[in-house]
């Protein structure tokens, strides 16, 4: 008797849907986590930038929130927001939060002191020696965080199918509770390609943000 083949490829080919419907539902889970991280990290690690009193109780609140275990958190938020998107998008965006302010801050304060004194000396404002200066020397480091934010997102999406927002993870979920390997696999290797895929179009973003850092290696 044959033995049964990991992946059944034509439940593969009769599921489409399914599968587009889970892949679809993990993006979409990751991009807006990914955003509510930086719409919340950026402000934060300038301020920490800015007053270096604010750099500890910063970074201390989101390492606590990074320490806490993501299904321990989903469950104490579900009697506040119930099993619902933004249940997984608050634990979500939690988990991004120290590697993008951290990272950010890195940037920032990697900016060379003779950079920043001749924006001094241009007459820029604070506010114009940040947005012109500051963060687009530092990009190659925020971006650098965005990517290691990006594909630990995409792991932790797959445990919010316990709540029943899990994208790729409810495809997993199902295989596990149905004892049907195809769905585990289809659902893992979506997951592994999804964060190789993302990581690479961020790494091709920092490169198109920093045109000079490629005429520089080219020229060394």
């Amino acid at each position: 008797m044959p033995a049964e083949p990991l992946i059944r490829w034509s439940w593969v080919a009769d599921h489409p849907a399914e599968i587009g419907a889970a892949l679809g539902q993990h993006v979409l889970l990751t991009v807006l986590a990914v955003l509510g991280g930086l719409a919340i990290s950026l402000p934060l690690a300038v301020a920490a930038h800015r007053y270096r009193r604010a750099e500890a109780p910063i970074t201390w609140v989101a390492g606590v929130i990074y320490t806490i275990p993501s299904l321990a958190l989903f469950v104490l938020l579900i009697p506040v927001t119930g099993l619902s998107v933004l249940t997984s998008e608050i634990g979500l965006v939690g988990y991004t939060l120290l590697i993008l302010v951290r990272n950010t801050l890195a940037g920032l304060d990697g900016v060379p002191s003779d950079v920043l004194e001749a924006a001094d000396a241009m007459g820029l404002t604070r506010l114009q020696r940040l947005v012109r200066v500051e963060v687009p020397i530092a990009v190659p480091v925020i971006v650098a965080g965005i990517r290691i934010a990006t594909v630990t997102t995409v792991g932790l999406v797959t445990v919010t199918a316990l709540i029943g927002q899990g994208g790729l993870g409810q495809l997993m979920l199902t295989g596990f509770i149905n004892l049907f390997p195809t769905e585990i696999y289809v659902g893992a290797l979506l997951s592994v390609a999804l964060a190789v895929v993302a990581d690479a179009g961020l790494l091709l973003l920092q490169r198109a943000l920093t045109p000079w850092a490629r005429v520089r290696g080219a020229g060394a």
